[in-house]
């Protein structure tokens, strides 16, 4: 890690937990700040990491350019559900890309599937039969879709051998699940804080990954 690095790393961090306050006080103009504040201030560390800038590098720096854009449709009040829902499986495939460019195995791509499809039917069952339940029905197709590929981020994950990677991917998973279970289940006072907690968590996982 450079000096930079470190700093870019300590404003994520910093940048993380002001958004946490600003969620859990509802302090909207804090939120507009710190949120995207806290993902650019990831991808600057992942610019700034002492390692090779080949092609997985490349992946991992445009999938959180593609998380910036998803973080500030999602955060705006209008309804950019779908297009933050865009943003972020572009930003997943890019991920998935980038672990898969590494040094992977067959037999953890064989693994890991076995162990994450069966988890990803469960929650696009639970999901999208609440999608339905709620009468919008045109958001099955998209949520499917992001299913799909952050699922498949995960298994690419597991199978680039980084356990670092692995923990960043299934918090990812956690924390996306969180925002379904709100919109489309039932919401709870805890959620809003708990998706952003893990949606950097992960964050510092796919960061720290490339060391």
């Amino acid at each position: 890690m450079t000096n930079f690095a470190w700093m870019c790393l300590a404003v994520a961090a910093l940048m993380s937990m002001l958004d946490w306050v600003a969620v859990a006080r509802d302090i909207t103009a804090l939120e507009y700040v710190s949120k995207p504040l806290a993902t650019a201030a990831f991808l600057a560390t992942v610019i700034a990491l002492d390692v090779g800038h080949d092609a997985s590098w490349g992946w991992r720096v445009a999938a959180f350019a593609f998380c910036i854009l998803g973080d500030v449709f999602l955060m705006l009040p209008k309804n950019l559900f779908v297009p933050g829902l865009a943003s972020f499986a572009v930003a997943q495939v890019m991920f998935t890309i980038s672990f898969a460019t590494g040094d992977t195995s067959a037999a953890r791509w064989i693994v890991a599937a076995i162990v994450a499809i069966p988890v990803a039917l469960v929650l696009a069952k639970r999901f999208v039969g609440a999608i339905r339940r709620s009468g919008h029905s045109e958001l099955v197709v998209p949520v499917s879709v992001y299913v799909v590929v952050i699922t498949t981020m995960a298994v690419a994950a597991v199978a680039s051998g980084s356990v670092v990677a692995v923990a960043g991917a299934t918090i990812f998973m956690v924390s996306d699940s969180l925002i379904a279970e709100t919109r489309f289940v039932k919401a709870r006072p805890w959620h809003s804080v708990g998706i952003m907690v893990t949606y950097h968590l992960a964050l510092a996982g796919l960061t720290l990954s490339l060391l």
